[in-house]
């Protein structure tokens, strides 16, 4: 038996409007209507047709973007690759930095659901934020876990901690630190610190990681970097995970009379474009911002269409040679 709009309004006790504006998230719904429908369709396993949703939708071309801040070179290039694709695509842009406070990426994922939005893609590492399990806009997610049905765009983080850590012992690196954000995000961003305890072990040494909130301030991370070369004062070697991280390390290296790369060794992660022309000198993990952004819009057009989707991708990383290895 086929089941229609008609049985699932009437187990939920709602109208077919009702249903019709839960499945395609238009007009206000108390959370208590959207889990009576949702509960509905689940208990009558109600799949909904496509192409009627999207005749049922009016588009209006605009999608949002929210990130944890712009000021990062990572996450400005990303937004600078990621608008004219879209643009081109025929869709505005809203931007939200959330820097990292959940509080603040809420407000922003409300608004832009209430300004009906066709679409997000999102960077920002908050967890189990409600808000993005009830809506049913389609959502990108860029190097973060959202949930099983969200597709997540990353460079292959796993490989790129490998590169690195092997490349810091191939130059005679034996004491060397990872700097990493909190443990507790939920990001694929995680898999360098792993790669990094792999080689590590494996290769006889001890892995020491050193953590560094990345919605910290920066005078607060610099304390945080002079508190890392005090807990270790013989380290040769840096991997730190972003770049910003890294080019903090060596300005702190340099106020300690500590020469960069005869007495430490630094490699980054990221290598966006601005850090390369400030930072020349830093060898640093080159993720593929330009392609990731590229396979966000692409998926989040899919999505929008209601095509099949692949719910992982991964993009090579490489190594960009300066001269602080």
């Amino acid at each position: 038996m086929t089941i229609k709009l008609d049985d699932v309004a009437k187990l939920a006790g709602v109208s077919k409007t009702t249903v019709s504006r839960v499945l395609n998230n238009r007009g206000y719904l108390s959370e208590e209507t959207k889990k009576k429908v949702n509960k509905a369709m689940k208990e009558l396993n109600y799949q909904p047709n496509a192409v009627a949703r999207q005749l049922f939708r009016k588009k209006t071309n605009l999608v949002g973007l929210i990130f944890p801040t712009v000021d990062n070179p990572f996450f400005g290039e990303l937004v600078a690759e990621l608008e004219p694709r879209l643009f081109k695509a025929g869709f505005k842009v809203f931007i939200g930095n959330s820097m990292n406070d959940p509080e603040k990426e809420k407000a922003y994922l409300r608004e832009l659901i209430s300004n009906q939005v066709d679409g997000l893609i999102v960077g920002a590492h908050n967890y189990n934020i409600d808000e993005y399990m009830n809506t049913n806009l389609p959502i990108v997610a860029i190097d973060r876990i959202i949930n099983k049905d969200i597709p997540v765009i990353s460079s292959d983080n796993y490989q790129g901690g490998k590169l690195a850590t092997e490349l810091l012992i191939k130059r005679g690196a034996k004491f060397i630190v990872i700097t990493d954000g909190p443990l507790s995000l939920q990001t694929p961003a995680h898999k360098r610190r792993q790669a990094y305890k792999d080689v590590m072990k494996a290769h006889g040494l001890e892995p020491r990681t050193f953590l560094i909130n990345f919605s910290w301030s920066i005078e607060k991370k610099k304390r945080s970097i002079e508190k890392m070369f005090q807990k270790f004062p013989t380290m040769d070697g840096v991997f730190a995970t972003n770049d910003i991280d890294a080019a903090m390390v060596w300005q702190t290296a340099e106020e300690l009379g500590i020469e960069v790369p005869a007495d430490l060794k630094i490699i980054g992660y990221d290598s966006a474009h601005s850090t390369r022309l400030l930072l020349p000198k830093l060898t640093t993990i080159e993720q593929p911002i330009s392609a990731m952004a590229e396979a966000a819009v692409h998926t989040l057009l899919q999505r929008i269409s209601g095509e099949n989707i692949i719910c992982e991708q991964v993009l090579p990383v490489r190594v960009w040679h300066g001269r602080s290895v």
